[in-house]
Order: C-alpha cells, then structure tokens, then sequence
C-alpha cells in the first residue's frame, strides 16, 4: 500500500529500491477513476504507480516536500492497497515538457518500462502527446485522440454513419478557430434551435480553462452572442447545440476496450445511468447493465471509423421527442464508474494492459451488474425528496456488513471494507475547508 503521496524526487528515491516482476502501470488522476482503475489492474497482480499533481488544492510543485520527501494530496486512490507507490508529478497543462521528464525519470528510476492509463482526458491526451521514453500506450495515439474528442469530426462522423445526435450548429463567429466549414451564424443557428441551448467546444480542454466548464446552457440571444463572443476572444471553436429533452433515467453508455486488431474482438458492456447527482444534470451515482444492442453497435461503429483502440466511454442520451439514443459523447479513457464493467466481467484496464504486455487476460462473461458512489447516493437521499431509494433493504445489509463483496450483483465506486484506506481517506478530507481540483 502507498501509504504517502510522495514528490516527485521522494518518489523517484522510493522506486530505486523496489522491484517488478512486470511492468507497472502509471495510473494518473489518483482520484476516485484512477482508483477504479487501480483495483482492476491490482486483481490480476499489476503492480500499481499511481501518480497526480500535487496539493490539496490543485497547488504546489510536484518536487516540494512538506517533510520526509511527501506532498499534499487529496485524492483518494493513494491510500489504497491496490496501489503501491504514488507520487507527483508535474501537471501536463502547465507544462508538457516537465511532465515528460518527471515520468521519464520515474520510469528510469523503476528499472522497467511501464504502461501508462490517464483517466481524464487532460492525462490521456498528455501520455499521448509527451510520448515519454519507456512508456507503453494501451490506447491510440494523439493524432487518433483528437479526432475522436474534437466534437465536430465526432458528429460529422455520426452524419456519415447514420448515428443520431443532437442538432448541432458550427458558428462561424469562431469558424477561424474551427477544423470544419461553419454551419451557421449565431442568429442562424438561434432561430433553428430556440432558446434554451446549449454551447459547446470543439475541444473542450481549452474551453473548460478558459470558461470553468465544458458546456454552458443559454437562455436567449443576448446570452449565446455574449458566450460566443468570449469564446471567439478565446480563440476557441464553438458550436450551438438543441437542449435534449432528456429522459431522466435513460442515459447509456457502452463501456468498451477495442484492442489494435479492431472492433470486432472489442469487450463491452452497456451501463445505464439510472441515478445521476445531481439528478438531472450531475454524475452518475447508480449505474447498471442493460441490454442495448443498436448502442453497442452504433459506438463501435464510431470507433471503428476513427481508427480508436483502447478503453472509451460512448455516451447516449434518451429524446423523448425524437424517441431515440442521441450519441452525445466519446471518452477515450477510463471514468467515475469504470469499476462496473470490471465487476460485471469485462475487466477493460486488464484487457488493456495485456495487449501491450506479456500478460494475458480473458473474460469469462458478462453478468448483470450495479455500481453505486455511496457519497453521492447517500447525498441523494438526504436532500431530496422526491427520489425514492432504489435499492433493496437486502442490498444494505450486504453494503453495511461488507458481503456485497463476495456475493450479489452490487459494487461500489470507493467504499470497500477489505480495502478500507480510500473511504477513510474520505472521511478526513470531506469536511475540510479545500476541494480537490477533480470530482473523478
């Protein structure tokens, strides 16, 4: 177990006396995915590096020691004894050429090359991009990245492959900044939509820097000119978007790994969003298997046309006008909930790792399976009145006596008794007065 959350410099002194038998993955955020991530790995006996940047609120270098070669760290992975050794790093947005090296270093300080899994896309996109020396991708490469997360070629693939999408104008008030031809004009595109809608990025990287968020919600004229104003003095692309009348309840995902040979050996399940908290526009809180095969196909279909292999979420949207599956998203990189689909028996970050290493890794089948982050669930229940507990007063019990472990079809995102530093970890940190940068 890592038991401190180390400087860069602390980490590279620790790494220097340890041993591996096999490569170790570099899981990077350190949060509530990385550790999803790291207990799937952990199964199967990866050894786990779990690294971040440092402070408990977002600050500080990642080669500053407090004391005794640690850092300030609040995410929840480190404490965990599916991982052995976490540290810092330097931020990639700040600085990429840093980044590279610290993990170079690392690497070189390990003795052994290793496979790298970012689990936001400012990590993913960073391993791609920085390409560090004896660093192995599981996924593809940067150029094949941008592609599939640039919101433009994403649906104009969707145009070309017949998948439904939300209505979406490219404004050519940011058309300069854009990678397609613009679509329409802000008055255009505001009279074909009506009012409330939604703006979105191109990229959204650059966007949730400059503005807080990836997406912003317009309610009239003078709003959508003043954020496509910002955002054109941003130099960023930005596109008008219909305001699904979203089905509360109904949001799917296909939870996949496509290795290199392609789609048609992928391992995949389908999740359904059931409870998100906040519930109409939050995260997912409560998400369970279902059978939904026109999403599985018309994912893999997306998938399949850029060219991805690796982990990715496709996220789907219910119109209850247009009575359809909307594609709204594509993450490629693990999530929140990445612990359901392992737990149900597509252990993707295991599939991942073999397939750049000498390891190997079948399922054996998919069986129906829920996952609950009982902070959000249980926030749920206290605050609002109007959502009624959806699970069982025998699923409690299991949760409570920790048997939901060995027996039932329920997993949870971070409370585990026979891994208890995490939820403890939680606890402490919870009511200080200090956010962590990242809620995944």
């Amino acid at each position: 177990m890592a038991d401190t959350f180390r400087s860069t410099e602390g980490l590279i002194d620790a790494l220097a006396d340890a041993e591996f038998d096999r490569p170790p993955a570099l899981v990077s955020n350190a949060h509530i995915t990385g550790l999803g991530v790291a207990r799937a790995l952990d199964a199967h006996g990866v050894p786990v590096i779990a690294l971040d940047r440092a402070g408990g609120d977002a600050g500080g270098s990642a080669g500053s020691d407090d004391s005794g070669g640690t850092v300030t760290h609040d995410g929840l992975a480190p404490p965990s004894d599916a991982v052995d050794f976490a540290g810092a790093v330097t931020y990639p947005l700040d600085d990429l050429d840093g980044f590279r090296e610290d993990v170079e270093a690392i690497v070189d300080a390990a003795g052994t090359e290793a496979v790298a899994f970012g689990c936001m896309d400012e990590w993913a996109l960073s391993y791609a991009e920085a390409d560090p020396d004896g660093v192995r991708l599981p996924f593809a490469g940067s150029d094949t990245l941008d592609d599939v997360l640039n919101k433009s070629e994403l649906y104009a693939t969707c145009e070309r492959l017949g998948v439904p999408y939300p209505e979406t104008y490219r404004l050519a008030e940011t058309a300069a900044a854009g990678t397609r031809d613009a679509d329409a004009t802000v008055e255009e595109a505001a009279d074909a939509l009506g009012f409330p809608l939604v703006v979105k990025p191109e990229l959204k990287r650059d966007f949730e820097e400059a503005f807080g968020t990836n997406v912003i919600e317009v309610a009239d004229r003078e709003e959508l000119a003043d954020v496509v104003a910002a955002a054109s003095e941003e130099g960023i692309a930005v596109m008008a978007q219909k305001r699904v009348d979203i089905a509360t309840g109904k949001d799917h995902s296909l939870a996949s790994y496509v290795p290199p040979s392609g789609t048609d050996d992928a391992l995949a399940v389908v999740g359904n969003a059931a409870v998100r908290y906040p519930r109409n526009f939050g995260t997912s809180c409560l998400v369970e298997t279902a059978d939904e095969p026109a999403i599985e196909e018309r994912a893999l279909a997306v998938l399949d046309d850029a060219g991805y292999h690796g982990i990715s979420e496709s996220e789907f949207v219910y119109d209850a006008d247009r009575e359809e599956f909307l594609l709204l998203d594509v993450n490629t990189r693990p999530w929140k909930w990445i612990g359901m689909p392992v737990a149900a028996g597509a252990n993707l970050p295991m599939a991942a790792y073999a397939a750049v290493t000498d390891a190997t890794y079948e399922s054996d089948g998919v069986e129906p399976t829920r996952w609950v982050y009982l902070r959000d669930y249980l926030s749920l229940l206290a605050g609002d009145d109007a959502f009624w507990d959806q699970l069982s007063a025998a699923d409690w019990r299991r949760l409570v006596s920790g048997a939901f472990e060995r027996e039932g079809d329920l997993t949870t995102g971070v409370y585990r008794p026979s891994d208890p530093g995490p939820a403890a970890k939680l606890f402490e940190t919870e009511f200080v007065d200090r956010e962590y940068y990242c809620s995944c």
